[in-house]
């Protein structure tokens, strides 16, 4: 983690351009004194090494700084924006599962089969296809030409769930608001199938590989010699050894939506973590791109984590 925080600080001092300039273009008064005053103010006319040691101690404190732009603590602003990114990613994991399981089963149960070849087509041109272009493609279809669901934001204006969780499904589950819900609904619709699609690709790869291996174990032919139907077979004792490989993909890919897809969440101005990096990243507002990057590190390195830990329970021949 030190080496994320020294190359995150140095890659943002060493980007083109003044984050004071950018928070004062509007502000035609303001002077070159006025600037450089700012600047002074920040502390960014110290040399690196000094900016550097006083991020470092900040973050040590549990202090992410200012927002350069919004002047906000950046804490804050990353809290407000997480549960859109939670919301989102736990939607689009959802989705990836239940498309990816049953298609990854049945094509290893009938392989060669046409099944088979129609789910590793669909594997493939999922896994090729990129984010945006899906995106922009469901946008088109269902939100433009068939007008069935909305292409931006997380929920009309006026219509958000009373605050519980900041998660807006589960908060109108908890209050009974149905219309909230059915909005949110609506909303989450395309963005978590355009990010579930190529994570149900490599999910459904991996299961289908795993599956492969797994019905041709000894168990699998005791247990259909036992008089098990083939149901019986797969799902008692085929799916639950060959899922342990997909759990792991799983939660990898947890990770990497919880710290924010921000090409998605641009497509669809949806509120989230993710889209928060492109804004800082345009607006110069270093500060929040910083603690934006160290969290996504935190994430992934702790859902690698929760990975190891997770194979190791299911797969009883596997020792921390």
């Amino acid at each position: 983690m030190f080496g994320v925080t020294v190359i995150v600080f140095g890659l943002m001092y060493l980007t083109p351009g003044d984050p004071v300039e950018v928070i004062f273009a509007g502000e035609s008064g303001a002077t070159e004194e006025d600037l450089e005053r700012y600047r002074r103010e920040l502390g960014l006319d110290q040399p690196f090494p000094v900016q550097y040691l006083r991020f470092v101690r900040g973050l040590l404190r549990g202090d992410l700084g200012m927002s350069l732009v919004q002047r906000q603590p950046v804490r804050d602003l990353l809290l407000s924006r997480l549960p859109a990114t939670i919301e989102l990613s736990a939607a689009a994991i959802l989705v990836s599962l239940l498309i990816a399981i049953p298609v990854g089963v049945i094509a290893a149960v009938r392989r060669y089969s046409t099944l088979d070849k129609l789910g590793t087509l669909g594997a493939l041109l999922g896994v090729s296809m990129p984010d945006f272009w899906l995106g922009l493609v469901l946008m088109l279809l269902f939100g433009v030409k068939l007008g069935l669901l909305p292409i931006s934001g997380r929920i009309p204006w006026g219509m958000e769930p009373e605050h519980i969780t900041g998660l807006y499904v589960l908060d109108a589950l908890l209050t009974g608001d149905w219309p909230s819900l059915q909005a949110a609904l609506r909303h989450l619709v395309l963005p978590a199938v355009t990010l579930g699609t190529s994570m149900a690709a490599l999910t459904m790869r991996v299961t289908r590989s795993s599956m492969l291996e797994v019905v041709h174990q000894d168990y699998i032919t005791f247990a259909r010699a036992k008089g098990l139907s083939g149901t019986q077979v797969v799902v008692r004792h085929g799916l639950r050894n060959a899922l342990i490989p997909t759990v792991t993909v799983v939660t990898l890919n947890a990770g990497v939506l919880l710290g924010g897809n921000m090409i998605v969440e641009t497509v669809f101005a949806w509120p989230g973590f993710g889209r928060l990096v492109v804004e800082s990243i345009y607006n110069r507002d270093y500060t929040v791109v910083q603690a934006a990057v160290l969290v996504y590190a935190v994430t992934y390195v702790t859902m690698n984590f929760l990975a190891d830990v997770l194979y190791a329970f299911l797969n009883p021949k596997v020792r921390l």
